[in-house]
Formats: structure tokens, sequence, C-alpha cells
């Protein structure tokens, strides 16, 4: 008879160290690009970037992109027909 050993233990996917911030990150970005363009651009980016890091949809930070591009588009406008 002969002894065959076990298999090796599967390796556990290493996660990332810190805190998840994608919801909040995009959430502040789709108000804050309401308030200001700029606000939305930075805080989607952050939030498409934990989004990547953490395995988990971009969705929020898209949106809040896009709702701080038009915002920026829409204020260019408004003051070019003033």
């Amino acid at each position: 008879m002969t002894y065959t050993p076990p298999p090796p233990p599967m390796a556990q996917p290493v996660q990332p160290v810190g805190k998840d911030n994608t919801g909040l990150f995009g959430w502040i970005g789709i108000i804050g690009g309401l308030c200001c363009g700029i606000l939305g651009l930075i805080f989607g980016i952050l939030s498409i970037m934990q989004a990547k890091k953490w395995g988990k949809s971009p969705v929020l930070g898209w949106i809040a992109i896009v709702i701080g591009v038009l915002n920026i588009i829409g204020g260019f406008i408004w003051n070019v027909n003033r």
C-alpha cells in the first residue's frame, strides 16, 4: 500500500489593506459634481481607482465623472452666453 500525501491547501487571495471607500467616493462625487464639476471629476476618479483595487463595480465613479463634465460644460456655456 502506498501513501499519497493530501493536496496542498488552496492559496487564499490577498485582500487589499485598508478600507473600501468605493461607494463613499462615488456618492461624494455625484453630489459634489452637481455643485462643482471638478469635485465630481476628482471623486469619480478616486471611486474608480478604489473599485479596481477592491474588485467592485465602478458605476458610481463613472456617473460622478459624467455629472462633473456636464456641470463644467454647462457652466462654460452659461458664461459664454451672458
